[in-house]
């Protein structure tokens, strides 16, 4: 089964060296154990563009759908056998970059 592991970015300032570095050895720790299938960082909300083609016309508008003091920031999409295998995990990739960590599986 396939799991999302989204980074909740709430606080201020980008991932430290030390923090890039544990995401390294984890993202490395999950390919070597046959749980990744997909992962990366999100550009900051201002760099969103929004589209409604609901009605026979797209439109665009720049900036987040909302406005929130938390954003995702990144994600992963790994392989587990059961949620707590997911939940397991998502608590390695807390620790690694240091952020909160929100775990749903795919339907």
């Amino acid at each position: 089964m396939q799991y999302l592991l989204s980074v909740i970015f709430d606080r201020p300032g980008d991932a430290t060296e030390e923090e890039d570095a544990a995401i390294d050895v984890f993202n490395d720790r999950l390919r070597a154990e046959g749980r990744w299938v997909f992962a990366g960082g999100l550009g900051a909300p201002g760099t969103a563009t929004v589209i409604d083609n609901r009605d026979g016309e797209a439109v665009f508008t720049d900036g987040p759908f909302v406005e929130s003091k938390e954003y995702l920031a990144g994600f992963w999409i790994v392989e587990a056998a059961d949620l707590d295998v997911a939940l397991k995990l998502g608590a390695e990739g807390s620790k690694a970059c240091n952020r909160r960590i929100e775990v749903r599986p795919f339907l």
